[in-house]
């Protein structure tokens, strides 16, 4: 329309330029001539612009475009750069980005208590079937994802006790979660990337028991460690003592080795002769003494202190 539009304008504009319409003195007709030559101008201008862009269909990275002609459309998308198509077709443009929708659900767990989730879905089109999305949903495909989003949501909730939404299982969830949206939306032209269970909800009665189990549990495992700890402690205790009982042992073992080696050793002659040698350093010595010899049973010298 606009192509038509600038086409007409510029007809008029050269008429106008061309029949040199009296309108006044010539300097006027001069100023109406250069101005409808200008409009004329421009208006062609604008009418190749059009016309080119109708031809041309330039698609930046990250997009893809379907195209339509009088209703008909071509099952091969147009990938990203610059297209020359027909002036008569519609073009449609497609983000293949990763899309994310993020939802607050209220879901219903398996022993029937109310819980509220915040989830996300994060997912893109296949470039490949982007003409099924357009001809089967449309340019709005929130409004197909989402009511799916929600009712695949609350069926799995559906199957899992509350408490295990809320703490142990959760990561298997959003697992499963995932799984089950890429296999309903798949065939519809969407890829799933991630389902994300950011955060869960639950009554403050059944919030605060569940609380109150994990930290009992938490406090046993601690104790738990604590006696593992000391258990270990006592081992080693006991460990330590008992290598210290070896070595005594040892030691004592050697030390009775040692005097049956010198009781075996020790003859009557060797004794007599070592107090003999004794004796001898005793007389020696400064210190004034009185030394019997041959004195006691042993017959062994007597020593006494002189007064």
């Amino acid at each position: 329309m606009s192509v038509i539009f600038s086409l007409i304008t510029a007809l008029v504009a050269f008429l106008i330029a061309f029949q040199n319409p009296s309108l006044g003195g010539e300097v006027h007709q001069k100023k109406v001539k250069t101005i409808a030559l200008l409009i004329g101008f421009l208006a062609v201008l604008s009418s190749v612009y059009n016309m080119l862009f109708r031809f041309l269909v330039i698609l930046p990275a990250g997009e893809v475009g379907v195209v339509e002609i009088f209703g008909n459309v071509q099952d091969k998308p147009l990938n990203s750069g610059i297209h020359w198509i027909s002036p008569l077709a519609k073009v449609t443009k497609f983000s293949t980005r990763l899309q994310d929708i993020k939802e607050t659900v209220d879901a219903t767990s398996k022993e029937g208590l109310n819980l509220t989730l915040d989830v996300s879905l994060q997912y893109k089109i296949n470039p490949q079937q982007v003409s099924t999305v357009y001809k089967t949903i449309g340019t709005q495909e929130d409004d197909i994802l989402i009511p799916r989003f929600r009712s695949i949501i609350r069926q799995i909730t559906a199957s899992y006790d509350a408490r295990d939404i809320y703490g142990e299982k959760r990561a298997m969830v959003a697992e499963k979660l995932r799984n089950e949206l890429n296999k309903s939306l798949e065939p519809l032209g969407f890829i799933v990337d991630e389902s994300l269970l950011r955060n869960v909800i639950l009554p403050d009665t059944i919030q605060k028991a569940i609380e109150e189990k994990l930290e009992a549990q938490q406090a046993s495992q601690k104790q738990q460690f604590i006696n593992e700890k000391e258990r270990q402690e006592i081992a080693f205790e006991l460990e330590k003592a008992q290598q210290e009982a070896t070595r005594k042992k040892i030691e004592a073992q050697g030390v009775a080795d040692s005097q049956k080696l010198l009781s075996q050793g020790l003859t009557e002659q060797l004794i007599k002769l070592k107090a003999i040698e004794a004796t001898q350093k005793l007389a020696e010595s400064e210190n004034s003494k009185v030394i019997i010899v041959g004195g006691g049973e042993d017959k062994l010298p007597l020593l006494l202190q002189s007064p």
